[in-house]
């Protein structure tokens, strides 16, 4: 058996926290998909966990402030936090902003011992974090178990080698991160790593495949995979010049993606796929910048473009300490790291058409002439308001290939949101206008949720319409814990003997045209 490769890993707890500005010692958190991925300490005394939905966090903490993820700002301010290690090993890999790994053996040789090596990182890295959050480090019998290890330290902690499956046996077998195969096995009685790696190899790998295997073999203590990666010949690895020298992020972008797309269809053809990618830039006064990303399932090639961002993002607007003395003239995608390629599963009725893949062709060259936010593309949220069910993101933060308008389950369930269908028109000024019943009376919502009396006429700037048709209302009562956000609203669908379908909102005794539908 080939002994798994002695890792350190350093983690920052409570990153994305950190990256947006808030001290830890607030009640904050970070949401993805609507859904908390990081919280304070002072939030997680008031029962703010990983999971929770915006408005659980919120009814748990009243004051909870909520902050949208910015994976590049996270990883820009990391960047002079993992810059410093660069004199202790040139090989240091960023697994996600607020994580970082080497592999120990060289630098212990070195400095004398992975105990001094465990020191020296942190001691380096606590300057730089400067009092914002802790660092901790672990070392063990690779990654995985190293990262487990730096959030069980306090801050060092060291796990002999060849131990490490002992440390992971009582572990809860959530740790390994895959939902699924963790809720069958909990079914089955096995809940712990320990558990779960007496099981024999072979029958996992009948029952589970692939995914299970390597599972089985991080609960043992092992690498994730097989000892079969091989190094890439040189020829894998994608560069493009720069003319002018780029010092600008945006003026970057578009080179960046392109041979993002050109490493792809190379180790496309080849049937591998990477899980590690070394990022090389060359700059006009013949420095050489390098780092090393990290990705547990397959970067693909828009995954592999957003770490090049990020990455460039943080030298370009680093610290003047950090930052390149001129523009870069080279960028350059080292696969450092690669795996047989398991496909991707196509929809049923077969692949992207040619219309699609020129759609993606256009929004990355417009991207990179126009910059990384200046084409924008639709992506569906829950919401009870029609505005909020639809916001538009760069082109660059999602995979296009693939996409779908369709919401899915995105948008349900949602207590008191509108039924289908949405308006298709908002208009960015509501209009006040009159609804009043059959002898003139002016309409109104009762504490039950139920109109004073039917809508017979719409008064709106100085025009009476008459009301053929009318559905409704539709009360919420939203975040009544927070006096100054507090909002209370009855909305009501109405259709004009001129045909227009208008959606309008009772807020604070005053109706408004918010909507219509064409």
């Amino acid at each position: 058996m080939i002994t798994p490769v002695r890792t350190l890993v350093a983690w920052c707890p409570d990153w994305p926290v950190v990256a947006t500005g808030v001290p830890l010692d607030e009640p904050s958190a970070v949401l993805l998909a609507n859904r908390v991925i990081a919280a304070s300490p002072e939030a997680r005394v008031h029962g703010v966990v990983r999971g929770l939905r915006r408005r659980a966090a919120q009814a748990r903490c009243p004051e909870l402030s909520v902050h949208d993820r910015d994976e590049a700002k996270e990883a820009r301010l990391f960047e002079p936090v993992v810059a410093v290690l660069d004199d202790i090993t040139p090989r240091v890999e960023v697994a996600r902003p607020g994580v970082c790994a080497l592999v120990s053996q060289g630098p212990s040789r070195y400095f004398g011992g992975e105990e001094v090596v465990a020191g020296l990182v942190r001691e380096r890295m606590v300057e730089v974090v400067a009092g914002r959050t802790d660092v901790r480090v672990g070392v063990a019998d690779g990654p995985f178990a190293a990262e487990l290890v730096a959030r069980a330290a306090d801050p060092i902690r060291l796990v002999p080698p060849g131990t490490t499956a002992e440390f992971l046996a009582p572990m809860n077998i959530g740790v390994l991160e895959r939902p699924d195969l963790a809720d069958v096995l909990c079914r089955l009685g096995i809940r712990t790593l320990g558990a779960f790696a007496q099981l024999p190899a072979t029958d996992v790998l009948a029952r589970f495949g692939r995914e299970g295997q390597g599972a089985h073999r991080l609960a043992s203590g092992l690498d994730e995979r097989l000892p079969d990666a091989r190094q890439p010949p040189v020829d894998w690895s994608v560069s493009a010049e720069i003319d002018p020298p780029a010092d600008r992020i945006d003026r970057v972008a578009f080179v960046a993606r392109s041979i993002a797309d050109e490493l792809h269809r190379r180790l496309g053809r080849d049937g591998v796929t990477c899980v590690r990618v070394g990022i090389r830039a060359e700059t006009e006064h013949g420095e050489e910048l390098i780092r090393f990303w990290r990705h547990e399932g397959m970067l693909s090639d828009a995954a592999v473009a957003d770490r090049v961002r990020w990455q460039l993002d943080g030298w370009l607007n680093g610290s003047a300490v950090s930052r390149p003395s001129g523009g870069i003239t080279r960028l350059a995608l080292v696969p450092d790291e690669l795996i047989a390629a398991t496909g991707r599963q196509l929809g049923f009725w077969g692949g992207e058409t040619e219309a699609d893949q020129r759609a993606v062709r256009v929004a990355a060259r417009l991207q990179g002439q126009l910059g990384t936010d200046a084409v924008l593309v639709p992506e569906f949220h829950g919401g009870r308001h029609c505005h909020e069910q639809l916001t538009l993101i760069p082109t660059a933060t999602v995979e296009l290939a693939g996409r779908s308008l369709d919401p899915g389950d995105k948008t349900a369930p949602w207590p008191g949101s509108l039924p289908a269908p949405s308006p298709t028109r908002l208009l960015p000024d509501p209009m006040v206008v009159e609804i009043l019943d059959e002898g003139g009376v002016v309409i109104e919502v009762t504490g039950r949720g139920l109109l004073s009396s039917p809508p017979a006429q719409l008064i709106v700037k100085g025009h009476r319409k008459a009301v053929v048709g009318w559905s409704g209302p539709w009360p919420i009562d939203e975040r009544w814990w927070d006096v100054e956000t507090y909002r209370r609203q009855a909305r009501l669908q109405l259709v004009t003997a001129d045909g227009q379908a208008l959606l309008v909102v009772l807020e604070a005794g005053v109706w408004r045209v918010t909507a219509q539908w064409d």
